[in-house]
């Protein structure tokens, strides 16, 4: 017996040609780089991007052939978004927080054969422009009328085309975009998204349960769009209809408070250095912004300490913990309160929200240990793997790397986590990051977290430095919040009363700053390095 289904693909234009006919008057908002609101809704956004697409065919666009965008997040950035896929190419956004020779070496990689820049950023190209090999590069003019001779003019390409295109066949396993690791150990991975994948990950994402972005809502992804698909916020706003508000390059939280509250913005993500700016600027300034109540702020790419989702409560902003990753086109976890939750202590329910969240639907999970797959009590600890229709099965050109996946076909995420009877994943550490202690593990992350509740404490990176006799013992690097004073001791005794003492640091250094990815984690191998020969002086 067969199903009586049709064999419909799951492929990007419907969405695209969703949003045009049933939210054509919703705005999309720009911030361009001379601070200027740039604004048209979701039917010019629609003739665009299906201009773009006719337009890379008439330049000679090949099914699969990749187009490369060096761009901030602003209407252009999301022209390519479906104007890319539309036409069977390829859209792979550049992180242009990467050096020069990793771009060139990413650009060189996936074999990009167009690329579409923003004119500020034309600078940062001409450092590695002689390294690429690229048929075609198009600057987009945000800040001028014309580009400098060598480059074609974005407005000029999208002028060629003449408004009477037709989709090319897709079928909904061909390739839709990609996006490299941030290379943190090694040099950048690349992941290849399906139209599939990238289709299904948009109709989870959009749940009530998840994201939960409806055509009531105006999003603000801070989230860069070179980064994983600005976690698929653009194209699931593109899908309900919700007004899209985007922040250009200022990232600032005077710049972004001043367009939350312009724009009354009901939804943001970005990462926890982003909030926390957010934060300080809040405190110093209660009640000087007319912020939605109840905005929602989706936080990843790494844990947002439980204090700082008390301390935004207090400015009645909600923010929602979320886990994923390039592997996982990213979303993989949210965290949101279950019903039977409701009546639970205030503290029960904090400690919740804290952790990463249950699994979206389609995504499985377990988490390993030496011992096999742990069991789902909050308190053993393992390494997350996940696999679904939108996790990657292999990286781009680069068979090496194939020990990311277990034999039976599970993505390794090397985060290590704790998973509870609820489903709830909380991430305890990386694998590369965690403190092993006489035979002991010690979870950095859950000392970062309680560091960074205490009042005089901005940031905490708690690290591994050799012992003579413990094999490895915690380091606490502390960045102090401005003109605030805290000592080694007191930090020692705030921390006691929390954790069983062979888990205390034995040392704290403070430092101006902790270095930083690309994407805004702790680098935590950097202050390895700097700290290895630390001498420890054990604080009692």
């Amino acid at each position: 017996m067969q199903s009586t289904m049709m064999n419909y693909p799951l492929t990007l234009p419907h969405i695209l040609d969703r949003a045009a006919r049933l939210y054509s008057h919703v705005e999309v908002v720009s911030r361009m780089p001379d601070k200027s609101l740039h604004r048209y809704t979701y039917g010019e956004f629609y003739r665009r991007s299906r201009a773009l697409s006719e337009a890379l065919l008439k330049a000679g666009l090949n099914r699969g052939d990749r187009v490369g965008t060096l761009m901030w997040n602003h209407y252009t950035h999301l022209e390519t978004y479906f104007g890319v896929p539309c036409a069977g190419g390829v859209l792979h956004t550049l992180n242009l927080r990467l050096s020069p020779a990793d771009i060139a070496y990413i650009i060189n990689h996936a074999g990009d054969r167009f690329l579409i820049v923003d004119d500020v950023l034309l600078p940062l190209l001409e450092k590695f422009k002689d390294q690429i090999n690229v048929e075609r590069i198009i600057a987009v003019p945000l800040t001028r009328r014309s580009v400098p001779d060598g480059y074609d003019n974005y407005e000029d390409f999208l002028a060629q085309a003449t408004g009477k295109f037709t989709y090319p066949a897709l079928d909904e396993n061909d390739p839709l975009g990609m996006c490299y690791t941030s290379g943190t150990t090694g040099r950048p991975k690349g992941v290849v998204y399906s139209h599939r994948a990238l289709v299904l990950h948009t109709l989870a994402a959009g749940l009530a349960d998840m994201l939960g972005l409806t055509q009531r809502d105006t999003v603000l992804p801070v989230v860069p769009m070179f980064h994983v698909n600005a976690w698929g916020i653009p194209f699931v706003a593109a899908m309900a209809g919700a007004k899209m508000v985007l922040p250009g390059p200022h990232l600032d939280p005077a710049s972004l408070l001043e367009l939350f509250e312009h724009e009354q913005v009901t939804c943001s993500a970005g990462v926890p250095t982003i909030w926390f700016g957010i934060l300080q600027a809040l405190d110093k300034n209660p009640g000087g912004w007319k912020l939605i109540p109840g905005m929602r702020m989706i936080v990843g790419g790494s844990a947002a300490p439980e204090a700082m989702i008390r301390a935004f409560d207090k400015h009645n902003l909600r923010v929602v913990h979320a886990w994923g990753m390039t592997e996982t086109t990213p979303l993989g976890v949210v965290s949101h309160l279950k019903a039977n939750m409701d009546h639970l202590p205030e503290d029960e329910q904090y400690a919740y929200r804290a952790k990463q969240g249950v699994q979206a639907p389609f995504v499985d999970i377990r988490a390993m240990n030496e011992q096999g797959e742990i069991p789902w009590d909050g308190k053993s600890m393992g390494e997350l793997q996940v696999r679904g229709p939108w996790v990657a099965a292999s990286y781009f050109n680069n068979a090496e790397a194939q020990e990311s996946w277990t034999e039976d076909g599970w993505f390794r995420t090397g985060d290590v986590v704790t998973i509870d009877p609820e489903g709830y994943v909380k991430i305890t550490d990386r694998t590369k990051d965690l403190i092993k202690s006489g035979g002991e593990w010690i979870s950095s992350l859950d000392l970062e977290n309680a560091l960074m509740s205490h009042p005089a404490v901005a940031e905490a990176a708690v690290i591994a430095v050799p012992h003579p006799r413990w094999q490895e013992r915690p380091l606490a690097v502390i960045v102090r919040k401005p003109n605030a004073e805290v000592s080694r001791e007191e930090l020692q005794s705030y921390l006691a009363p929390k954790f069983v003492n062979w888990w205390l640091p034995d040392d704290y250094v403070f430092v101006e700053q902790i270095p930083r990815t690309s994407t805004g984690k702790f680098l935590k191998s950097v202050l390895r390095d700097q700290f290895r020969d630390h001498v420890l002086s054990r604080v009692e």
